[in-house]
C-alpha cells in the first residue's frame, strides 16, 4: 500500500474539511467545490488527515511540497549523528615519536566527537608485565584529558588490553564545528585575491618614492 497520500481525482469521498492554501480553514464542502476551487487556484487538493469524519484536504502544490519534504529529510540525515568507535593499538614498549603520532590520531577521533578503542598488544615476555601496559593507558587518558574522558576502565583481554575513551564533546557538537570550521576557510578563501594585494603593492610604491627625499650628489 503506498504511503502517499490520495490527490485531486484519487480522493473518493463525498465531502472534505478544507483547508486554503495560506492554512486558512474553508469549512467542510462538497468534494466537487473542493476540486473546483483547486483548479481555480491552480493547486492540487491533497488529503492530509484521511481518518478524520470527513477527511481533512488540503490546497497546495504537491510537487513542491514533496520536493521541499525530501530536500528536509535530506537535511535531518546528514546532521545524524553516528557514533563511531575508532581503534588504535599500541605496544608496551612504544617509541616516542610513534607515541606522539598515535596520540595525534586519537585527538583528532576525539575532535570528532567519535569513542576510541585503545588496544595495548602483549608479545611473549611482554604478558608477564602488564603494568607497562596500564600505564600506557594511563598515560594516554592523561594526555588527552581535555578532550575526552575514560569509559571503559583498562583490562586484560587474552594477549591484549583495552580502554576505551570517550569524547567530551557531542557528535552533533563536533559536527556543527567542523561546517563551521570549513565556511570560515571557504569565505577566507574567497576574500583573498592576491593580485589585488599586489596592485596595492605596486600602487604604494610610487608613493612611497615621492615622498623620499631626493639624494644629494656626492662632492667629488
Amino acid at each position: 500500500m503506498s504511503a502517499e497520500p490520495r490527490i485531486n481525482d484519487r480522493i473518493r469521498v463525498p465531502e472534505v474539511r478544507l483547508v486554503g492554501p495560506s492554512g486558512e480553514q474553508v469549512g467542510i464542502v462538497p468534494l466537487a467545490k473542493a476540486l473546483e476551487l483547486a483548479q481555480e487556484y491552480d493547486l492540487d487538493l491533497v488529503e492530509v488527515a484521511a481518518t478524520a469524519r470527513p477527511p481533512v484536504c488540503k490546497l497546495m502544490d504537491y510537487g513542491k511540497f514533496k520536493y521541499e519534504s525530501a530536500m528536509k529529510a535530506r537535511e535531518a540525515r546528514k546532521n545524524q549523528a553516528h557514533t563511531v568507535i575508532k581503534e588504535m593499538k599500541l605496544r608496551p614498549k612504544i617509541d616516542p615519536h610513534d607515541y606522539d603520532t598515535k596520540k595525534g590520531h586519537v585527538v583528532r577521533f576525539l575532535k570528532q566527537g567519535d569513542k576510541v578503542k585503545i588496544t595495548i598488544m602483549f608479545r611473549g615476555r611482554e604478558q608477564s608485565r602488564p603494568e607497562l601496559g596500564f600505564r600506557l593507558l594511563q598515560r594516554l587518558a592523561s594526555d588527552v584529558e581535555d578532550l575526552g574522558f575514560i569509559e571503559s576502565n583498562p583490562k586484560q583481554d587474552g594477549r591484549n588490553m583495552i580502554m576505551v575513551l570517550g569524547p567530551h564533546k557531542k557528535k552533533t557538537e563536533a559536527m556543527a564545528e567542523a561546517r563551521e570550521a570549513q565556511a570560515a576557510r571557504k569565505a577566507e578563501r574567497q576574500g583573498f585575491t592576491p593580485d589585488a594585494e599586489s596592485e596595492g603593492d605596486t600602487a604604494e610604491a610610487p608613493a612611497a618614492a615621492a615622498e623620499a627625499p631626493a639624494e644629494t650628489p656626492s662632492e667629488a
